[in-house]
């Protein structure tokens, strides 16, 4: 362990007395750290909690402000103040020359490649804590950027993230019993998130994913990745020409239309979410810009995909659902659908989550449209999380916190941006789309041929496991009884699940059956009620 290092981040806690906010028992470890510092930073008085917690992770370096970064998204386990002055910790450090982020790109890619670039601009277009980029131009003509990770940053991430380590199990070890935060676990999940940005690659096939989901699409354009040049410390992909969306007078000197761009983030946030289930999860206005080229119906370009996030198998419906609830003012069915999910204890008093579900929603419904905010709302169910125990998965943190940028955006561009109407019918007819009757119809379809082919191996694989699962004879009856009982208990369950087999078969057929053009025959009620009345009839006699 690095005992100067250590030294100089308990040095710069004690300094902005961010140990004072930890709640500890006993002697009060953490006042003791403090004596590290004894007069603190100048001006401590004047700044809040949050400003005291930023200043020190800025003070840190590049690695505690990706975990400040990281803690702003999670106002569910620090106060709500700290998390909020955290999402103003800038992405801006120091960059490092060309000669250093030339030494990376020359050890990545081979000399045959290197060849084809015609010129690198020395000067970064943008510099992070893990990476930065540089603007380049092909042989064949082509505008790229080339992203290079910063020389020797895995190192200095393990090395700080062991220290993190340390640190946090310190403070688990004095926090007060009552404290609910887990300082080991907040470490681990930024270990986890810090290192998948640490490969370019993973973030290349991201942006690849997202250009084949909004592909010809007029509202969104993703750039094109050039996969020769990728690697892991290096990722080059197609410049893009446009207006930051954090540059209002350039938006507004362009004509551009904010409430139709409004809109359409609205609407892209929705379509990533339950039509792809994968969304870029770090949309803050500096991976923004906005296409010049039609002012009327302007186009969204998106940068930098090393974040990017999907929901578990399930979940997008019951979230889509709960959405639909919330829209209808449905709290009921609000708390059912939690309650459904499993996102809390299936023992929860379903009238209590419906009156804290109620208390949280119903004064935003009794305001003016225009300062409803959806996000707030979601903010405000994951407070309510220490009292149901709502257990909170990190994709629906990330998935809270595009939302709050993608609408803090939208509210910018467009005041009166109505959250609520816009989103209401665009989840419908996702949802209706995606999830409905003939989407369901075409599942089927689509499965059926490998369902035929399963079908036929079923009657020996459930010989099987009813084989298994026969309970061995008591030892005093001969040989000849076992074996007479456990024939007839065989092919009486074969005879069983065979007519159940054929039933099944016959009625897969039903379904398949082609005309003579060779295209789907429509699902009819006749036909349906064919279907359900062959497989009754076969299951009736299976179990006589």
């Amino acid at each position: 362990m690095n005992i100067f290092r250590l030294l100089k981040i308990t040095h710069t806690l004690a300094a902005y007395r961010v140990t004072n906010l930890i709640p500890a028992k006993g002697i009060h470890f953490f006042s003791m750290i403090n004596l590290l510092s004894p007069l603190g930073k100048k001006g401590l008085k004047q700044m809040t909690d949050g400003q005291r917690v930023r200043g020190a992770l800025e003070s840190l370096g590049p690695i505690f402000i990706k975990l400040g970064q990281t803690l702003s998204t999670r106002p569910d386990l620090i106060p709500v103040g700290i998390a909020q002055a955290l999402e103003k910790l800038q992405d801006d450090v120091e960059p490092i020359s060309w000669e250093q982020a030339k030494s990376v790109v020359q050890a990545q890619l081979p000399r045959n490649l290197l060849d084809d670039f015609a010129h690198v601009d020395e000067q970064p277009l943008a510099s992070a804590s893990i990476a930065q980029v540089h603007a380049a131009t092909l042989k064949n003509g082509a505008d790229v950027v080339i992203k290079v990770l910063r020389p020797g940053i895995g190192k200095k991430i393990k090395r700080d993230i062991e220290l993190m380590q340390a640190v946090a199990a310190l403070a688990k070890k004095h926090l007060n019993p009552g404290v609910q935060v887990d300082p080991t676990e907040i470490v681990a999940e930024f270990e986890k998130t810090i290192y998948d940005e640490l490969d370019l690659q993973r973030e290349a096939a991201n942006a690849s994913v997202l250009r084949k989901n909004f592909k010809n699409s007029k509202d969104i354009y993703i750039p094109a990745i050039h996969w020769d040049y990728c690697k892991e410390q290096v990722m080059v992909q197609e410049r893009i020409h446009g207006i930051s969306i954090k540059d209002f007078a350039g938006l507004k000197a362009a004509n551009i239309n904010f409430e139709k761009l409004a809109e359409k983030g609205i609407k892209i946030f929705y379509t990533q979410v339950f039509r792809d289930n994968f969304f870029h999860a770090d949309m803050h206005p500096g991976n923004i810009f906005i296409s010049k080229e039609n002012p009327e119906d302007p186009q969204i370009m998106l940068l930098d995909f090393g974040i990017c996030g999907s929901l578990p198998k399930g979940h997008r419906v019951d979230l889509a659902n709960n959405f639909m609830a919330f829209f209808n003012q449905d709290y009921r069915r609000v708390a059912e659908l939690h309650i459904e999910a499993g996102w809390v204890p299936a023992d929860t008093n379903l009238e209590d989550l419906e009156s804290a579900t109620r208390t949280i929603c119903e004064p935003y419904m009794a305001r003016p449209i225009e300062e409803i905010s959806f996000g707030e709302v979601m903010l405000k169910t994951f407070q309510m999380a220490k009292r149901f125990k709502l257990i909170i998965q990190p994709e629906l943190i990330l998935l809270q916190k595009t939302l709050l940028n993608i609408e803090g955006i939208g509210r910018q561009l467009y005041p009166q941006l109505d959250i609520w109407q816009i989103s209401e019918p665009i989840l419908r007819d996702i949802m209706k789309a995606h999830y409905g009757p003939e989407q369901s119809i075409n599942k089927i379809k689509e499965n059926l041929p490998k369902w035929i082919e399963q079908a036929a191996e079923t009657p020996m694989l459930l010989h099987q496991l009813l084989s298994q699962q026969v309970k061995p004879l008591p030892r005093h009856l001969k040989m000849t009884q076992q074996a007479e009982q456990l024939a007839k208990l065989n092919e009486s369950k074969k005879n069983r699940y065979t007519l159940l087999t054929v039933g099944g078969l016959i009625t897969t057929a039903l379904l398949y059956s082609l005309d003579e053009t060779g295209t789907w025959f429509s699902w009819t009620p006749n036909s349906a009620l064919i279907a359900a009345t062959v497989t009754s009839w076969f299951y009736w006699k299976s179990v006589r």
